[in-house]
């Protein structure tokens, strides 16, 4: 128990640019005007747009959470698109959503082989990745910005600016009791310990068109990032800093929760997203309800839940409440805890691009109808 802890900080990163990277941006990205994979269950996706369209009349939350196959498989652009048509109004995704989506925008490509990689001691030790995602929570931990904001504002402007060693230090011994002080000293104590300068940091974006995170932040739509400590590559770079990503992440959670609280005649949709998604909903509506029965209110009502992925969901009805312990369908977390969350849960087995495309394919008839 009193094993000396590894010393991180010698780990040693490499360029982005030697990486065998799979994913290639100009081979993946799905333009959203082609015709979309087959989807067996087009009903379901119907009425989820009809849900959708009706929430978007009352002013209700649409909550589109997201795992990282649907940026690693190519749905970016469509993603931005119903971004852009108005669709939705909060996006959320994990640790490795944001990786991706940053990795394309920089180099235009992504993903590497785990197996191949953790055995020559490089999986995820990848310079860039790592140092520009910290670099831009840092940052934006100084404007009170969560995580998703902060990646989404780095990767729209190329970078970002940092305040000089002596400002920080001279706020800190001012106003030590300010609520900016730890940011301003992680900040302060990285600077000096990687030797950062104050000033313009320029990291060229290349491909930031197709960045889901960039136009978030351009069309102000929060996007919320939930990662986990030493789940994602980034946490084997040496300037990882575990308070960074946390204190990032606990405003993303709070922006969560408030969309939760819109979410009354809402839809939220969970697009491939087996834990992070579920797991963070279900805290959410706690949070939600323990709020507003202390003012009297309502509980969540009257909201629709669309999950989505490629396993079957256990062969099991969801529409019929959850299964029982003995079945194994129980221990299917993306569907049993939405399936616990009040409203109506539907579970759709389909693709995930797939299924974004033949959504936003429905909504746009709907637009051109309306036009």
């Amino acid at each position: 128990m009193n094993m000396p802890l590894l010393n991180l900080m010698n780990v040693k990163v490499l360029p982005l640019a030697q990486r065998q990277s799979l994913a290639q941006l100009d081979e993946i990205l799905v333009d959203p005007d082609a015709p979309p994979q087959a989807c067996e269950n087009l009903e379901a996706v119907r009425q989820c747009a009809s849900n959708l369209k009706q929430a978007r009349k009352r002013k209700s939350s649409v909550m589109f959470i997201y795992g990282a196959h649907l940026i690693k498989n190519g749905g970016l652009a469509i993603l931005i698109r119903l971004m852009e048509q108005g669709w939705i109004t909060h996006l959320a995704t994990n640790g490795a959503g944001t990786i991706h989506d940053w990795e394309f925008s920089f180099l235009g490509r992504s993903t590497e082989s785990v197996e191949k990689n953790v055995a020559t001691g490089t999986f995820g030790t990848w310079d860039e990745t790592g140092r520009s995602i910290i670099l831009a929570l840092m940052a934006g931990a100084l404007e009170e910005r969560g995580y998703g904001s902060s990646l989404g504002k780095f990767i729209a402007e190329d970078g970002t600016t940092l305040p000089s060693p002596e400002s920080l230090n001279a706020s800190l011994r001012a106003t030590p009791e300010h609520p900016l002080s730890p940011a301003r000293s992680e900040l302060l104590n990285m600077m000096r310990i990687h030797r950062f300068s104050g000033g313009a940091h320029i990291v060229k974006h290349p491909h930031k068109n197709a960045s889901v995170l960039a136009r978030a932040f351009q069309l102000n739509i929060n996007l919320t990032a939930h990662p986990g400590i030493g789940y994602d590559i980034i946490c084997t770079h040496p300037i990882y800093n575990g308070a960074v990503v946390g204190r990032a992440a606990g405003i993303d959670f709070r922006r969560f929760v408030s969309a939760v609280e819109g979410l009354d005649g809402g839809v939220a949709m969970s697009v491939g997203s087996a834990i992070m998604g579920p797991q963070v909903f279900e805290k959410s509506v706690s949070c939600v309800n323990n709020l507003r029965i202390q003012a009297g209110r309502r509980v969540l009502h009257d909201h629709s839940m669309y999950v989505v992925d490629l396993q079957d969901g256990g062969n099991w009805d969801w529409t019929q409440g959850e299964p029982p312990k003995t079945n194994p369908a129980y221990y299917l977390r993306f569907c049993k805890s939405y399936s616990r969350m009040g409203g109506v849960m539907r579970y759709i087995q389909c693709d995930n691009v797939a299924f974004i495309h033949h959504l936003a394919q429905e909504l746009s008839q709907a637009n051109s109808a309306g036009s």
